[in-house]
């Protein structure tokens, strides 16, 4: 009787306990699992990334004829705060506006200027939190495989240009990610490099809900760590075929430039 009462007593914490195991962490078979370990193995994986502290970066966001940003970047990785200023903003950011614009997200919260005035429109600061986040995970993509809530799956292998790629299925768990809607991957694995050279996903935020959008990566060991500094975006048209859209490009990368949270935060 005195073993079932201590189990009673303390059975929340098994059932929290099974909670972590089951979905807390990333979740995987045994060959993405070992695709994931290989490419951790060869870029540090996020420890090794968060060392750095900080990031500052020029991102160059190229839609060709839909337009062009060019950016600023501040990134501290340790509370993931963010801080952008662009020179040229003709694509996601006040397209209609001439002048300065700096967004910034810190513990969460957004802000937007526009020529040092603030910006208090719902959609725009909207636009901040959603620029903000997918800034900061495009240029840490590659080191957040690892994230609480991912899950994979090994989908097989796929020759392209004479290239064996091992393809996974990148997923999220909703509960854990807090998001009602979930971006969805298929990577492939360079069985050499132990990188991925590209990945299709998909957009739900703008009604792509499979998979369907194309990304090839580029990248250049800056400061010891693999970073895709240029990606090409491409969509199928209605034939099927694949055409670019876009390249963004990261370049005049620093880390260690000892920002703080509140070095972010905008003043009016």
């Amino acid at each position: 009787m005195k073993n079932h009462i201590i189990t009673g007593k303390y059975s929340w914490l098994l059932v929290a306990l099974i909670f972590v195991l089951n979905f807390g962490v990333a979740q995987s078979d045994y060959k993405s699992a070992q695709l994931i370990d290989a490419l951790v193995s060869k870029n540090g994986g996020y420890e090794k990334l968060a060392s750095k502290k900080d990031v500052q970066f020029t991102y160059v966001y190229d839609n060709f004829d839909s337009g062009r940003d060019v950016s600023t970047e501040r990134h501290i990785f340790n509370g993931e705060h963010s801080w952008g200023s662009y020179k040229e903003h003709k694509r996601n950011v006040l397209p209609d506006k001439e002048g300065l614009a700096i967004q910034s997200l810190v513990h969460g919260k957004p802000s937007l200027s526009l020529n040092g005035m603030e910006i208090t429109d719902e959609k725009a600061l909207g636009g901040t939190v959603f620029l903000r986040k997918v800034n900061f995970y495009w240029f840490t993509m590659m080191y957040k495989l690892e994230d609480p809530g991912t899950n994979y799956k090994h989908l097989g292998t796929e020759e392209i240009d004479g290239i064996l790629y091992d393809k996974v299925s990148l997923t999220y768990n909703a509960d854990i990610t807090k998001k009602e809607k979930n971006d969805e991957y298929i990577l492939y694995f360079n069985p050499k490099s132990h990188l991925i050279d590209l990945f299709f996903f998909s957009l739900p935020d703008f009604g792509i809900n499979e998979p369907i959008l194309k990304m090839t990566l580029d990248y250049e060991v800056v400061d010891g760590l693999y970073i895709s500094t240029v990606r090409k975006s491409f969509a199928p048209n209605e034939k099927g075929a694949y055409q670019i859209n876009g390249t963004y490009t990261f370049k005049d990368i620093t880390f260690n430039n000892g920002f703080k949270p509140q070095d972010f935060v905008l003043k009016f």
